[in-house]
């Protein structure tokens, strides 16, 4: 994709969905496993236990019984929708996701955990001092890190042998130890640990290691509770005692014949049958029977008890870890701060190096041909520290939708920081409650708009650091606005030096083989959503944005890429058996339904939203009643319906009906190529703004529960985007926004308007209500009206025609009031309404099946808002 037309886009119908399992913040999950301590002894004709009773048969659970609320075909029933062939898929579906949630755990302790990757894998800062590096390439046969600190030694740095640098899942393990400073001395304690943030420095206020352990037992335990502790060796010794005498014997020829252990343990109750209460823990041995050698070991209660319900003395261990200050004293890092590395793996097809999966920050090498990852670990001076907390969700969602890297007015990429101090308050002032980032993850070509992604974990270092990022993200927060973020999982870039594709050698590790692995048209790689360790890596993706980025929302781009085995390039007539036919890819639907599941329960605020051309059957339904999980979709229908209209369709030919349903940009095509000297200008001019105005008013207003606007289009930006490409000689004319033509008389109108349209929804809440009731739709008149809550929105869209005394039906007699005229002069308008024609008072006339009528002024090309009785300073407009 080459350029961006879309002015306008809604999204519809928000839901709650019902989750199965309780979010981590309010019920932590745990783990319960039975204690059970054994012995190994030898075992000689033991009484058989009696058997165990049979188990009885266990009862078939039904959906209610199993899970309560839950519904595989709800939303089906909901719409009183009935398809058989439908019905059975989205069953099948949801014992597919309970099958795939059971392979899960046996890898995963819980959900939060498979989607939390990114806490191990990938360069992670440990306590002792050393740098872990963990990686997924199962095809690689030998794994290292090269890089600046190492010389690019493929050597110096690489996976043990065995378990303790590679499993059998294909997972690598590389440790960097940090190099000890000339005349430092090694750390006393083995396991010595840093806090590389705090500057104190505990552990070296004079009191040793051995004077913290002494004091740490001393409370820890009560007398002769640590008697084995401190002799480890006394209890095996007496034991050989008890059982050879003092003297036994010193070779396994000298060795008589041992008495069976329950001989043993009779004698040893015998012998110690008066002993004295003691406080050291009553073990006793007990044969189950068995024939193998397992014995348990019995204890009292009460002792067991004790133990457990001793907390363990932390604050001691935490006394001994040091500082920072101690750190940079005793050791220089292993990996310092912004050097530069890559992943070297030796393969079947020979030796690679490749930019780490997990990689949080990469730059492109000079001739951009390559990359190296970026080890981001600053000093925790200059570290971002966050200021601000996130908005909460509204309930009628504006988003502003930008591109940091065109958002600027000169012929360049912008970077996080001018978008931070010149875009954002724009945005604020404009009346939007949201923005919406696209192309902020790390992409090698810039023509793609960021749509190849070929880094998942990194944002694009093009437009500046993470932490300048984060500053982005955290001013915003400042201002009262969310933040969204295109993520692209529906395909990955094809690239090989950068991205995913052959990373360990192998070409099915991320992605499908042969023709399924590639997108249709577009060459790109199509993930192997079927693949545990790639569900692994795209979950902890998502989770990954939210936790260190703080972003409130994330919108799944281009669905029908990945939902689709034909990658949505086919014809769809509305017949649901073309959403469960074999070409419908079963693993994406279930990484999506896992995605939003596991989203919405560790992140209840979280906003997702699905971008999907071919309108699959319940995206915004919840999990639970057979949806996907979303909570908003973008209708691409209405842009595209407007954009035909204009481009294609004569102005006296538009169709009222259609515009009621779902290359260039609106002003575009609206205000054309006409030069300053042209006596159709002015004609022009006005033809441009009012449809401008128009069409603006019933896309938000006609709509779903939300709006989004493409930066520039609320003041009707005159080009299209295009991005710098081999086509246009890499050309940056059109790769920008001019800010410029804000103190344009055009241009400042038609953002005045957006201005108070936003104001419009703040106010009386449009985008949060129900969906309109459309009770006037004249074609031939080109007239278009309908109520949204207590507002009356009507619509001339005739090119010559205007109508002084138009009756339009209402239901609630009174005085209705205009709090919105698209024909007012500040709006650019010929201000035809004069002021003593703003209110109106109804007619006991039945009008398009209602009780009253207005009779309203509509000159062409216009549309008015009327509310009931209402006072316009409520809305600060007029």
């Amino acid at each position: 994709m080459t350029s961006l037309s879309l002015p306008t886009k809604i999204y519809l119908y928000p839901n709650s969905p019902s989750i199965q399992f309780q979010s981590q913040q309010h019920r932590p999950q745990k783990l319960t496993f039975t204690r059970k301590i054994k012995i190994i002894c030898s075992a000689t004709e033991q009484p058989q236990q009696p058997p165990p009773p049979p188990k009885q048969p266990k009862k078939k659970k039904n959906v209610t019984e199993g899970e309560k609320g839950v519904d595989p075909v709800g939303f089906l029933t909901k719409h009183g929708i009935s398809n058989k062939a439908f019905a059975q898929f989205l069953r099948e579906r949801h014992k597919a996701v309970k099958d795939l949630k059971d392979e899960i755990f046996n890898r995963h302790i819980n959900l939060r955990d498979m989607a939390s990757g990114f806490e191990i894998l990938g360069m992670h800062r440990h306590m002792e001092h050393r740098v872990d590096y963990m990686e997924w390439a199962p095809g690689a046969r030998y794994c290292a890190l090269v890089g600046d600190f190492n010389g690019w030694s493929p050597t110096e740095n690489c996976a043990r042998e065995g378990h303790f640098g590679h499993d059998d899942f294909g997972y690598w393990f590389i440790i960097l130890e940090d190099k000890l400073r000339e005349g430092e001395k090694p750390d006393e304690l083995y396991f010595q640990q840093y806090n590389y943030v705090d500057d104190y420095d505990k552990g070296d206020s004079g009191v040793t290691i051995e004077e913290i352990f002494k004091k740490s037992n001393d409370d820890y335990w009560e007398p002769g509770e640590d008697r084995f502790v401190k002799n480890p060796f006394e209890v095996p010794a007496k034991l050989y005692e008890q059982i050879f005498g003092p003297n036994g014997p010193q070779t396994l020829e000298e060795l008589e014949e041992i008495p069976d252990p329950e001989t043993r343990y009779k004698a040893w109750k015998e012998q110690h049958k008066n002993d004295p209460p003691s406080n050291l823990p009553p073990y006793d041995v007990i044969d189950n029977g068995k024939d193998y050698d397992y014995f348990n070991v019995a204890s009292s209660p009460e002792w067991f008890k004790k133990i457990f319900d001793k907390k363990p003395p932390l604050q001691y261990w935490l006394e001994t870890r040091k500082g920072r200050k101690a750190w940079l004293k005793k050791y220089t890092p292993g990996i310092p701060h912004g050097s530069k590395y890559r992943v070297y793996f030796n393969t079947p097809s020979g030796p690679l190096e490749r930019v780490p999966a997990w990689a949080t920050y990469v730059q492109p090498d000079e001739d951009g041909k390559q990359a190296s990852a970026v080890h981001w670990e600053p000093p925790p001076e200059s570290a971002y520290k966050w200021k601000n907390t996130p908005p909460k969700v509204p309930k009628s969602l504006r988003i502003y939708e930008c591109h940091v890297g065109i958002s600027g007015s000169e012929p360049k990429i912008s970077s996080f920081n001018e978008f931070t101090e010149k875009v954002l308050l724009h945005v604020k002032e404009a009346g939007y409650n949201a923005i919406q980032l696209i192309g902020v993850i790390e992409h090698k070509d810039y023509f793609t708009v960021g749509y190849r992604v070929t880094n998942f974990y990194a944002v694009s270092s093009r437009y500046g650091t993470p932490d300048d990022f984060k500053r982005l993200v955290d001013e915003a927060h400042g201002l009262g606005l969310l933040v969204f973020l295109d993520i692209v999982h529906s395909y990955s870039a094809a690239d090989e030096m950068v991205g995913l594709s052959l990373f360990d050698g192998s070409d099915d590790s991320f992605f499908h083989t042969g023709k399924r692995g590639h997108h249709k048209y577009w060459g790109t790689r199509m993930f192997k959503y079927g693949d545990p360790d790639v569900l692994h890596f795209l979950l902890s993706n998502l989770n990954w944005w939210i936790v260190e980025y703080q972003i409130d929302g994330l919108q799944f781009h281009s669905l029908s890429s990945m939902m689709y085995t034909h990658n949505g390039f086919a014809s769809f007539t509305g017949d649901l058996e073309e959403y469960c036919n074999q070409y419908v890819d079963k693993d994406a639907m279930l990484y999506l339904i896992l995605a939003n599941e596991i989203l919405h329960a560790l992140h209840p605020n979280i906003v997702t939203i699905a971008e999907d051309a071919t309108f699959y059957p319940g995206l915004c339904e919840p999990t639970s009643q057979g949806g996907l999980g979303f909570d908003y979709y973008v209708n691409l229908s209405v842009s595209e319906m407007w954009s035909s209209f204009l481009e294609n369709v004569p102005d006296h030919e538009w169709s009222m009906s259609k515009s009621i349903s779902g290359g260039q940009s609106f002003a575009e095509i609206l205000f054309g190529e006409i030069g300053e000297d042209s006596p159709r200008l002015k004609e022009s001019l006005l033809r441009g703004c009012s449809l401008h105005k128009m069409i603006r008013l019933i896309t938000l207003t006609i709509g779903g529960r939300a709006y989004l606007n493409f930066m520039g289009n609320e003041f009707g930006h005159p080009k299209r985007v295009e991005f710098p490409m081999p086509s246009n000689q890499f050309s940056f004319q059109l790769a920008n926004r001019r800010w410029d033509l804000l103190a344009n008389d055009v241009h400042r109108d038609l953002f005045s308007f957006d201005k108070d349209l936003m104001k419009l929804d703040e106010n009386d809440r449009i985008l949060s209500r129900g969906l309109p009731n459309i009770h006037h739709v004249n074609d031939t008149n080109m007239v278009i009206s309908y109520m949204r809550g207590p507002l009356l929105f009507i619509f001339n869209f005739h090119p010559t025609d205007s109508y002084e005394r138009y009756s339009v039906g209402v239901e609630e007699a009174g005085e209705y009031q205009v709090v919105l005229n698209t024909d007012e002069t500040k709006y650019g308008g010929q201000g035809l309404i004069k002021d003593n024609q703003y209110l109106r008072r109804t007619m006991s006339k039945r009008v398009d099946g209602l009780r009253n009528c207005l009779e309203v002024s509509l000159p062409k090309r216009t549309a008015q808002v009327y509310n009931e009785q209402t006072s316009m300073k409520k809305y600060g407009i007029f």
